[in-house]
C-alpha cells in the first residue's frame, strides 16, 4: 500500500510542476530558470543530508553512474523541457514527454532482463499516450520551425530521462536516494549553468519577481528534492515501467490544476482522455497478483506493491 501512495503522490507533485514552469517562464529565461531550480535543490538537499548524517561514501564509489545519469536527467532532459516550452504549447509538450514510458519499456528490455516486455505493457502505454493526446488534441500543432525543434527536443529529453531511470534501476539500487540525487544534480548543473551564462546573460539582470522566486522554490523543494527522493525509493521497489507510467498521469492532473487555479478552460475531451489514461494504468500498475505458473512465468503479474 505504501508504494501505491507514493506513486499517487508523485503523480500529484509532478502534475503541478507543469503549471509552475509555465508561470515562471513569464519572468525568467528557460535555462536560467532550470538552473535556479537545481541550485536551490542542491543547497536544500545538502542541508538535509548533513543534518540527517547520511553517508556520502557511495558518491565516490559510483561516480560514473551518477555523472552519466545526472547529465541525462538534469543537463539534457530538464533543460530541453524548459527551453521547448517557449516554442510549443504545454499540451504538446505533455504528450511528447509521455513518450518516457515508451522509451522506458524498450530500454528495460535491454538493461533489465528481469522485466519482461509484454504485449499488455505495450498496449497499456499506447492507450495511455492516446489518452494524453486526446486531452490535448486542440494543441497538437506545429506553427513554426522552432516549434518543430522544440518537439524534437522534448522527445530527446524523454529518452534521456528514461535512460537515466533505467540505469539507476539497474545499477544504483544500493545508493541512498538523497545521495544519488545530490550527486546527479551536482554533475548535471555545470552544463546548464554554463549555457545560461553564455546565451542568456547575467542572472542578476533577470526579472526575479516574487512570483518567479515562488515557482523556483516550489520546483526545487517539492518538484525536485521530495519528488526525486521518493521516485528513486519507488524505483527500487517496483518495475521501472510502472514507475515511469507516472508520466502518463501527470498531464491529466496538470490540466485539472490549471482549470482550478489558473482559470484555464478544461478541454471538453478531458473525460475521455482521462478514462483512457486511468485504464492504461489499471492494465499494469494495479493488476492483482496471481499465483505464478511454473510452466509459464509470463502468467505471473506483479502488482503495484511488488
Amino acid at each position: 500500500m505504501r508504494t501505491v501512495l507514493v506513486w499517487v503522490f508523485l503523480c500529484l507533485i509532478w502534475g503541478t510542476t507543469w503549471i509552475f514552469i509555465k508561470i515562471g517562464l513569464q519572468d525568467l529565461p528557460p535555462i536560467a530558470f532550470a538552473t535556479a531550480r537545481f541550485v536551490f535543490a542542491v543547497a536544500g538537499l545538502a542541508v538535509v543530508i548533513a543534518t540527517q548524517r547520511i553517508p556520502l561514501a557511495p558518491l565516490k564509489a559510483n561516480w560514473k553512474l551518477i555523472a552519466l545519469t545526472g547529465f541525462l536527467q538534469f543537463s539534457i532532459n530538464y533543460s530541453l523541457v524548459f527551453w521547448s516550452e517557449v516554442y510549443i504549447t504545454s499540451g504538446l509538450a505533455a504528450v511528447l514527454q509521455a513518450t518516457i514510458s515508451v522509451f522506458g519499456l524498450l530500454l528495460a528490455w535491454i538493461f533489465l532482463p528481469n522485466e519482461k516486455v509484454t504485449k499488455l505493457k505495450f498496449a497499456a502505454i499506447i492507450i495511455g499516450i492516446a489518452g494524453v493526446a486526446t486531452i490535448f488534441f486542440d494543441q497538437l500543432r506545429l506553427q513554426s520551425l522552432m516549434a518543430f525543434a522544440g518537439s524534437v527536443a522534448i522527445v530527446i529529453g524523454a529518452y534521456a530521462a528514461a535512460q537515466a531511470s533505467i540505469l539507476v534501476k539497474a545499477k544504483g539500487g544500493a545508493i541512498h536516494p538523497a545521495v544519488l540525487l545530490l550527486g546527479q544534480m551536482i554533475c548535471g548543473l555545470p552544463a546548464v549553468l554554463t549555457y545560461s551564462l553564455i546565451v542568456e546573460g547575467n542572472p542578476l539582470t533577470f526579472n526575479w519577481s516574487w512570483r518567479a522566486i515562488g515557482c523556483v522554490l516550489y520546483l526545487a523543494f517539492a518538484g525536485t528534492i521530495a519528488a526525486f527522493w521518493l521516485y528513486y525509493w519507488l524505483l527500487g521497489r517496483i518495475e521501472s515501467t510502472k514507475a515511469m507510467m507516472i508520466s502518463l498521469v501527470t498531464p491529466l492532473i496538470a490540466v485539472v490544476v490549471g482549470a482550478i487555479f489558473l482559470g484555464e478552460t478544461l478541454p471538453r475531451q478531458t473525460g475521455i482522455g482521462g478514462l483512457l489514461i486511468i485504464g492504461s494504468v489499471g492494465l499494469i500498475a494495479f493488476r492483482k497478483k496471481v499465483a505464478p505458473d511454473p510452466e509459464n512465468d509470463d502468467n505471473a503479474a506483479i502488482h503495484m506493491t511488488g
